[in-house]
């Protein structure tokens, strides 16, 4: 008799800089003749190896190509007998360096990576100085002119709370309409790197690059604070800053209610 399906949860966290995006290209099962790597395609080999069997996934939120992400969270099911301690290092041992799962937890069959989820947190960090960096370059956009941190973080709560984020959507956005609610936005200094922490319940095709690239023309001086509300209100792209590079941008990981019982990094 064959074994019952369970689900899992699975927390995964990824170098993007080698791959292009989350997004598997084919369809289950199809070779990719492109030689294209993706995230997704990546994990569902080395968990379809552990399981014995074909396993996809669904992930909280699909990262574009060079983006990071520390924990992005995963649901899959299957009826392999495996511990959990099984899935994460024995799908971890067919991965490349540039991905690890950090932790494996069953849940209710119900549950799903995507729309479980109650909000989605990244991190956008440049190094802001003179001379380009050497160390930690995958992870940090580069800004030589000098930026006023305070300002851009007195700039950016003009787009808190539930907003129509028309004008920081890329024109190849897919999602049917573009309001979301904005419930945290963060910019701070410490030493020479400038970072922002944004929190929504969903985001938009290149939503935060797209408000990293105005924040920055405000940081250099370039647009007064009040130009970002203005952006906001007037919902047009063409008139916005340019997309900030995506070497910069981790994908902190989705967050929870706390009766899905996953670790406490993901929960409210």
């Amino acid at each position: 008799m064959a074994a019952p399906l369970r689900r899992y949860a699975m927390g995964v966290e990824y170098d993007g800089g080698e791959f292009s995006g989350w997004q598997r290209l084919v369809r289950p099962g199809e070779p990719d003749l492109r030689g294209e790597a993706t995230v997704q395609s990546t994990l569902e080999d080395a968990l379809s190896f552990v399981a014995g069997g074909r396993v996809d996934v669904t992930c909280a939120g699909r990262t574009d190509a060079g983006v990071h992400a520390s924990c992005q969270v995963v649901h899959f099911d299957s009826s392999a007998q495996r511990d959990l301690r099984g899935w994460v290092l024995g799908t971890t041992s067919r991965l490349p360096p540039s991905v690890c799962v950090r932790w494996c937890v069953p849940v209710a069959a119900d549950f799903h990576a995507r729309f479980s989820a109650r909000a989605r947190r990244y991190r956008y960090r440049i190094l802001n100085r003179s001379v380009r960096p050497a160390l930690q370059r995958q992870y940090l956009t580069w800004e030589r002119r000098p930026l006023d941190a305070d300002a851009m973080h007195r700039a950016a709560q003009a787009l808190l709370g539930e907003n129509d984020f028309s004008a920081f959507r890329t024109v190849h956005c897919q999602a049917p309409h573009a309001r979301r609610d904005l419930q945290y936005i963060g910019v701070r200094r410490d030493g020479e790197v400038v970072e922002m922490e944004v929190q929504a319940n969903a985001f938009l095709h290149h939503m935060v690059r797209n408000i990293v690239g105005s924040l920055l023309m405000v940081g250099r001086g370039e647009q007064p604070e009040a130009w970002i509300g203005e952006l906001l209100a007037g919902r047009d792209r063409t008139v916005a800053g340019p997309t900030a590079p995506s070497s910069g941008l981790v994908f902190v990981g989705p967050r929870y209610p706390a009766d899905c019982q996953l670790p406490a990094e993901v929960t409210f």
